[in-house]
């Protein structure tokens, strides 16, 4: 039933313009943050969290419309895996930072690819797939049925997707020795015991260190991408960023703490488009307090 009601969405929102989905996205924002879901309460903890500077006034209208954005996330995602590929990719209207992909391209080491949870994550991996050779890493989904339909939709433009585990690893460097592309998800947390600490705006986050241990290993360049939305569903602007040569340190720390930080600038470019709907800080360090939910009281906690 839960897959039925899965395709169901993707079939619809397949067929309705863009700007009606982005439309629908910021109709529903003001409704969702009144209202005691999770999306809703995750994005306030980490809002209060990472922008502690902003008035209670200033506070509101970012949880909103980050909540409008993350709600995008959702209902454009028909749109991308099921409209014709070449229509998907015209809603590009313009790239800055070309350049600096060609002359990774031209080091003949391979490029590793960020992309963090910004904008349309989904288009820059269809666009990048689409003109290079390139090879990503994937999780699976929750409802284990769903697979087939993420497999598919990730790969229609050329990617080659593998599981995140040893097998994947493996092919990520044959990838780059062959002078390929390899696109990574740089924000996910990698679990309890498996990250390393670092800060994401001014809070330790728990960080996956795969991309700096591959990056130092391999010697290949290290660009960060996000598909930024335009306004009222016009179309998305595409950015390629340099990564910082610290992140390839052979301290990995030092790598981490690069990376975090080369995050939160592409972040701050377009700070509304951030998923701050997702749990960034669940893990905690030894004796911090969970920041999302005191339990037994039902309230956020403090921090």
């Amino acid at each position: 039933m839960q897959v039925w009601a899965a395709q169901a969405m993707l079939g619809v929102s397949s067929r309705c313009p863009l700007r009606w989905l982005h439309a629908l996205a910021g109709a529903l924002a003001p409704i969702a943050s009144m209202l005691p879901v999770r999306g809703a309460r995750v994005a306030r903890a980490n809002v209060r969290l990472c922008f502690p500077e902003l008035s209670p006034a200033a506070r509101r209208r970012f949880l909103i419309s980050s909540l409008e954005q993350s709600m995008c996330t959702g209902t454009e995602l028909g749109h991308l895996w099921r409209r014709p590929i070449d229509e998907v990719l015209a809603h590009v209207l313009e790239v800055r930072g070309q350049e600096h992909f060609e002359r990774a391209l031209q080091r003949g080491r391979g490029v590793l690819l960020a992309s963090p949870h910004l904008g349309a994550w989904e288009l820059s991996g269809l666009w990048f797939a689409s003109r290079y050779p390139m090879t990503t890493l994937y999780r699976a989904p929750r409802v284990s049925a769903m697979e087939p339909v993420y497999s598919a939709a990730r790969s229609r433009s050329g990617a080659r997707l593998f599981p995140a585990d040893v097998t994947g690893i493996r092919a990520l460097y044959q990838a780059l020795g062959r002078g390929e592309v390899v696109g990574l998800l740089p924000d996910q947390d990698p679990g309890r015991g498996k990250g390393v600490f670092a800060p994401f705006f001014g809070v330790q986050a728990n960080t996956s260190a795969l991309l700096p241990r591959i990056a130092t290993r391999s010697q290949a360049s290290v660009l960060f991408t996000f598909a930024e939305r335009l306004p009222r569903g016009a179309g998305y602007r595409l950015h390629i960023r340099p990564g910082s040569d610290e992140i390839a340190d052979p301290d990995l720390e030092r790598g981490v703490v690069a990376l975090n930080q080369d995050i939160e600038a592409c972040v701050r470019v377009v700070p509304l488009q951030y998923l701050w709907t997702y749990k960034r800080f669940r893990i905690r360090p030894p004796g911090c307090a969970d920041v999302y939910w005191k339990r037994h009281r039902g309230r956020p906690a403090s921090s």
